[in-house]
C-alpha cells in the first residue's frame, strides 16, 4: 500500500501564495479593526436600508393613487417636506455606501496586482464620492416652483399656477 503525495497548500491571502504558477503579490495585512468595521457595517446598513426601501417603496407604490400618482409634482411636493428629504437622504447615502463597500471587497478578492487594486479603488471611491455629491445636491437644491417660470409650465401645486 503506498502512501498518497502530500501537498503543500499556502495559505490563502498570504503574501506567498502562488496558485498555478501565478505568484500573488499581497500587500502585508495591517492589524488594524477596518474590515471587522466594513463587514459591521455592511450587516447594519443592509438592515436600515430593508426599513427604507421597502418604506420608500410602500408610501410611493401603495399609498394614495399608487403608481399612477408618481409624477413631477408628487416628487416635488415629497421633497417640499424634511423628512422625506431626509429619508431619501440616508436612503441614497446609504445604499451608495453599502454598494461601494461592497464593490471594494469584489476588488480585493479578484485583482491580483497592487497597482490594479489601487486604481480600480481609486475609479470606485471617485464614482461613489459623484453620485453621493450629487445625490445630495438635488435632494436639498430642488426646486419645483422656480420663480419667474412660465405659469404654463409649473406644477400645480405652485402658486401662480
Amino acid at each position: 500500500m503506498s502512501t498518497p503525495l502530500k501537498t503543500k497548500i499556502s495559505v490563502p491571502r498570504s503574501r506567498d501564495l502562488q496558485v498555478d504558477g501565478v505568484k500573488y503579490n499581497r500587500a502585508g495585512s495591517s492589524r488594524s479593526s477596518f474590515e471587522m468595521i466594513a463587514w459591521l457595517f455592511m450587516r447594519m446598513s443592509g438592515v436600515v436600508l430593508l426599513v427604507l426601501v421597502f418604506g420608500h417603496l410602500y408610501v410611493n407604490l401603495m399609498v394614495g393613487d399608487g403608481v399612477h400618482a408618481i409624477d413631477f409634482g408628487f416628487v416635488g411636493g415629497k421633497w417640499a417636506n424634511p423628512f422625506w428629504q431626509v429619508w431619501d437622504l440616508v436612503m441614497l447615502w446609504l445604499a451608495m455606501l453599502h454598494g461601494t463597500n461592497g464593490i471594494r471587497t469584489i476588488i480585493d478578492d479578484y485583482a491580483d496586482r497592487n497597482t490594479t487594486r489601487f486604481w480600480l479603488k481609486v475609479l470606485l471611491f471617485v464614482a461613489s464620492g459623484f453620485v453621493i455629491l450629487l445625490g445630495t445636491m438635488v435632494i436639498f437644491t430642488f426646486e419645483p416652483c422656480p420663480a419667474g417660470a412660465d405659469p404654463a409650465l409649473l406644477a400645480s401645486f405652485c402658486p401662480g399656477a
